[in-house]
């Protein structure tokens, strides 16, 4: 039992491949068809899950499709990026202590991320 969720990919691994297909697709697509674009190792069930919650999100349109739904990116892939940091948002909204969640990502950062961040933090914009 231990090996199935040690198996289980990270947080949010799962609804950037689901989005990866989509953009490349570039058309509406059915869970089905998704599920086949990521080599099938996924229930279609599961992809089901992942564009339900991605549109409950706001980051898929769904429309009718026969008996069910076909799924396409509210915004191009270019805000792959924007996708990330909505992730990183609701993990950080996870935990109630919010600064000690801060301090521990700040802490992991490399040398070169920890200055962009700081960069980003004193610009005007």
């Amino acid at each position: 039992m231990t090996e199935a969720k040690d198996e289980r990919r990270p947080a949010g691994e799962l609804e950037a491949s689901v989005m990866a297909a989509l953009w490349a697709a570039g058309t509406p697509q059915t869970p089905g068809q998704v599920q086949r674009s990521l080599g099938a190792e996924l229930a279609r069930t599961t992809v089901t899950t992942i564009l339900s919650r991605l549109h409950d999100k706001g980051v898929v349109d769904r429309r009718r499709q026969g008996r069910g739904y076909a799924y396409q990116p509210v915004r191009d892939a270019q805000d792959a990026h924007g996708l990330t940091a909505r992730r990183m948002h609701s993990e950080l909204n996870r935990d109630s202590d919010r600064e000690t969640v801060l301090a521990r990502f700040v802490a992991q950062l490399s040398p070169d991320d920890e200055r962009i961040l700081r960069d980003l933090l004193e610009s005007d914009g």
